[in-house]
């Protein structure tokens, strides 16, 4: 019995990713993280522009890779839905 394999891999041996791999892994984790931080961005410029000071401190702090950004955009902000939920009168 073979004690120095696992997984039909020999201890000692590369796994298989190559610099291509790596380089698209870290492409892919690049991208995902401005889109992140540009949604992060956008959903705590509405929560200041609607003086919504709750929301915007709960953006700041929690991070949810985007998730609760979403949520609030759409279900409160209702930025994508046609629908406008102004709660104050931005002043500019």
């Amino acid at each position: 019995m073979m004690y120095n394999s696992l997984y039909g891999q020999s201890w000692g041996q590369p796994l298989g990713l190559g610099i291509g791999t790596m380089i698209g892994i870290g492409l892919i984790a690049g991208l995902l993280f401005l889109v992140i931080l540009a949604l992060k961005g956008y959903a705590l410029w509405h929560a200041a522009k609607r003086n919504e000071p709750w929301w915007f401190v709960i953006l700041l702090v929690v991070n949810t890779m985007g998730i609760l950004e979403l949520i609030y955009l759409y279900f409160v902000a209702k930025l994508w839905n046609g629908k406008s939920n102004s709660t104050s009168t931005p002043t500019v």
